[in-house]
């Protein structure tokens, strides 16, 4: 379970816009559901993007006009059978904002007015922005194309709207009608994984600015030096630090740890430990000992959490547990301790103080 103002700490790391400009003030909210957050969200975001311009694409239209415009379709026209009427069928392109990125933003603004979750301040905005989108079609949430969405330079504004976008839609869709606000069953474990990655690599990136800190990919220690048909291993976060590497492999699932159903015993997630276990000893190729890895896991309301410390192979693997449902800087003091109890030094330096005590 995830207290709700977390889940805004998450995305203002995940989008580093949602700490400048109107959205700062959204920390001083109080909000009860997460749809009401988001709602709010979505809204001062809109406004900055009706300020900026709703974005416009040049979108191919088929029409019965009396004057010619565009390319001529006869053969369309005679099926038909405009002639009678004096029009033809013209195939032309208008530069319209009826975009598909801003008919998601409307169909989840209906959804948002729609939703007893949310706050009547918070409609009261949403409706005043839909005003802007009357030339704009609803689309069916179920058959949103997510995957095929680009983004480029002229409407990169239109990311974090967008994933905002997801997160109500996808929550919409699947969450359950008995007022439950666990976002387990709020939204999907996937997405929530990519939101929880992206954050601890934001978080490592913005306070730790001594460490260099990134996604990487990791490449494989092979004697031959044949790669082919090998997956892509790539880190979630990879930190390094005076000549010794940490990978942090994030996850976020509803259950931390594998049941055996027979003897009703508990373990690790197999595949996550043989993931890790491979990132580092690839890593390692010079089997330094100098890389180690961290399972770092969303807690979850199991009575029993990952806490513990391996020596493999002579690399240091631990499994660890963020609680994401406290005050937010008891998740700061973890992320600390988390660091630290790899790169103790860093303990001695006053940035790293500051932030740990903050």
């Amino acid at each position: 379970m995830i207290r709700v103002k977390n889940i805004y700490h998450m995305l203002s790391y995940a989008f580093q816009v949602l700490n400048q400009g109107s959205y700062s003030t959204i920390t001083a909210e109080e909000f009860e559901h997460p749809h009401d957050l988001l709602a709010v969200i979505l809204g001062k975001g809109i406004f900055n993007q009706i300020r900026r311009g709703l974005g416009r694409e040049y979108v191919c239209r088929s029409d019965e006009l009396t004057r010619p415009v565009g390319k001529m379709s006869i053969p369309e026209s005679i099926k038909r059978q405009t002639l009678i009427n004096k029009k033809l069928v013209c195939e032309f392109d208008e530069f319209t904002e009826n975009t598909y990125l801003n008919q998601i933003l409307k169909t989840t603004t209906h959804l948002l007015l729609r939703s007893s979750d949310v706050g009547k301040s918070r409609k009261y905005t949403l409706k005043k922005v839909l005003l802007h989108f009357h030339n704009v079609d609803d689309l069916n949430p179920y058959r949103i194309q997510w995957t095929g969405i680009k983004y480029h330079r002229n409407n990169s504004t239109y990311k974090m709207l967008i994933n905002i976008c997801y997160l109500v839609i996808k929550g919409m869709l699947l969450s359950e009608k008995d007022g439950n606000q666990d976002l387990y069953q709020y939204t999907d474990d996937q997405y929530m994984h990519r939101l929880f990655e992206k954050f601890v690599l934001e978080y490592y990136r913005k306070h730790y600015p001594e460490l260099s800190v990134k996604a990487s990919n990791i490449g494989w220690d092979t004697d031959d030096g044949i790669i082919e048909f090998l997956p892509t291993m790539r880190s979630d976060v990879t930190i390094e630090y005076a000549g010794r590497t940490l990978i942090i492999d994030t996850k976020y699932y509803s259950n931390m740890m594998q049941v055996h159903t027979l003897y009703n015993t508990r373990s690790q997630h197999s595949s996550n430990m043989y993931q890790i276990y491979t990132y580092v000893k690839n890593r390692d190729k010079e089997d330094s000992g100098n890389v180690s890895g961290v399972l770092l896991y969303a807690k979850t309301d199991e009575e029993i959490t990952p806490d513990n410390d391996y020596m493999l192979g002579g690399n240091r693997i631990s499994v660890k547990t963020l609680d994401l449902n406290t005050e937010f800087s008891n998740i700061q003091e973890h992320l600390h301790l988390l660091i630290t109890s790899f790169y103790p030094e860093l303990d001695k330096i006053e940035n790293f103080k500051a932030i740990s005590s903050s």
